[in-house]
């Protein structure tokens, strides 16, 4: 698919039928115009009124598309942590979802998000503990292999990419740092063989998971939503955006007891797995090692739009990438 086909007329009458007829089936009625608030290269959303409250028709591109069966086996598996589907079309690379409120982030002051933080995290560590059986399901919708041995790898098509990518908008800097990222391999290696060996199975990384991908819903139980970025990754590694965004929102430092407080609220998810100490020791590893998925999947999306489409975000993938290299293992580059 391509915006083009999103936006056609055509299009946009096939999904709004699909939607009716959906809605029809599960016995709710539709009661206003559809519209299309999001229309990007790799994904667009429609969204109506119906007598039962707002729906949304997620349909993403084809680099995407995992995230329909994912909805499918995270609804089974943790019904009360997501949207449940009201239908989805895996073959049409479609959703149809509910409206799960407003994000935790809206009305929310930043000295409150620790506090909101705190409060959600252990919820999505009881998700990856579920979802750690159900790796070779992620594997076999699409989602990337993120997990610590196939990091280095991920690594060097990383930087590879990265490269072509900025080809004549590159600086010297920019090869500089490359370079500089390449060189690390072996320390990468290393921190990837502790990983391994470490405690946590891997299991789904959300790969986003900040404020504003957090729903409220009228029960007052979290659901965590826009699954389009997600990997199979050690779960720790997604303790990098919750924790980097938390440190760039406030200005904290690494041993800040409001971030501090996050972390350790997320980690007694797995308390039993080993001592504070070496749980703390991996999560900052996987934190680390972390910035390799998100500089790709930075890539695919800003790839998508083209460099000079891409405006403030079109640095992304090698600033991400280079967070690798720095003293906090929650930059985000």
């Amino acid at each position: 698919m391509t915006t083009a086909t999103w936006s056609s007329a055509a299009w946009l009458a096939e999904a709004t039928g699909w939607l009716d007829d959906r809605l029809a089936d599960a016995g709710w009625v539709r009661t206003g115009p559809v519209s299309q608030p999001h229309l990007r290269p790799w994904g667009t959303v429609l969204t109506a009124s119906t007598d039962r409250g707002q729906v949304w028709l997620k349909a993403p591109g084809l680099e995407t598309a995992f995230e329909v069966p994912l909805y499918g086996l995270l609804a089974r598996v943790a019904p009360d942590s997501v949207l449940v589907p009201i239908a989805a079309d895996v073959e049409h690379r479609r959703l149809l979802l509910p409206d799960g409120g407003a994000p935790l982030g809206d009305g929310l002051a930043a000295g409150d998000l620790p506090d909101a933080l705190a409060t959600v995290v252990p919820q999505y560590a009881e998700l990856q503990r579920a979802l750690a059986a159900h790796v070779d399901d992620l594997f076999e919708f699409g989602l990337a292999d993120m997990r610590p041995a196939a990091l280095p790898e991920r690594l060097d098509e990383a930087v590879e990419a990265i490269g072509h990518y900025l080809g004549r908008h590159a600086s010297d800097d920019d090869r500089a740092t490359l370079r500089r990222v390449a060189a690390a391999r072996p320390a990468v290696v290393e921190w990837c063989d502790r990983l391994t060996d470490g405690v946590a199975p891997a299991s789904i990384d959300h790969n986003d998971l900040h404020v504003w991908n957090i729903l409220t819903t009228p029960s007052g139980r979290p659901r965590f939503y826009d699954w389009g970025d997600a990997v199979v990754a050690h779960p720790f590694a997604s303790m990098l955006v919750t924790l980097g965004f938390l440190r760039s929102e406030l200005h904290l430092a690494d041993d800040d007891p409001r971030l501090l407080r996050v972390r350790d609220a997320y980690l007694a998810g797995f308390a039993e797995l080993g001592s504070r100490t070496a749980l703390v020791t991996e999560l900052e590893l996987a934190c680390r090692v972390g910035s390799i998925a998100r500089s790709l999947v930075w890539l695919r999306a800003v790839r998508a739009e083209g460099f000079e489409q891409a405006g403030a975000f079109a640095r992304a993938p090698l600033e991400t990438l280079a967070a690798l290299l720095a003293a906090s293992p929650f930059d985000l580059g």
